[in-house]
């Protein structure tokens, strides 16, 4: 008999983005923003919850910003900023279809939204999405979100810093 934790039924994605830089920074610090690929400020990477990540974030968070994604801003990101090799070569639906098991990229963007599959499944795909800084600019990139910053977990509220920053 398999007994599937609750982790596996309630499965989430988080949306992480870097805000500052690493000048004078720790090199394991530095080490840790190259494994979650974010390697210039203003990049967002999305991955499914676990442990590791969770001690990942914690040693990061004063230069990130992360939270729970949900499938339609996944397919905003997707359609928006999704990119293949090449110059000017944005993600298609017809891309999507003839290159995965997915139907298109709102298929797609609800299996990364609930952990189910990781950008990384469609080859090609960039795993990073470039992102302009926001409109209407930060609040404090030296304060947490809980201190009345933009650095930390920030929740539901990680959608609408995407939507200005896409």
């Amino acid at each position: 008999m398999i007994i599937m934790s609750e982790d596996k039924v309630n499965q989430k994605a988080y949306a992480i983005i870097r805000l500052r830089g690493t000048v004078n920074r720790d090199y394991n610090l530095e080490t840790t923003l190259k494994l979650l690929r974010l390697h210039k400020p203003n990049h967002c990477s999305i991955y499914p919850v676990n442990g590791p990540l969770e001690g990942m974030l914690r040693k990061s968070k004063d230069l990130v910003t992360w939270g729970e994604i949900d499938a339609d801003t996944v397919e905003h990101l997707l359609k928006k900023r999704g990119e293949l090799p090449g110059k000017q070569n944005k993600l298609t639906d017809e891309f999507v279809k003839a290159n995965s098991e997915y139907k298109g990229i709102k298929d797609f963007a609800k299996a990364v939204a609930s952990g189910d599959a990781k950008l990384t499944d469609i080859p090609e795909l960039q795993p990073v999405f470039r992102l302009n800084p926001p409109k209407k600019g930060f609040k404090s990139l030296k304060y947490s979100t809980f201190q009345g910053g933009d650095l930390g977990y920030r929740g539901d509220e990680i959608k609408s810093l995407i939507n200005r920053m896409a």
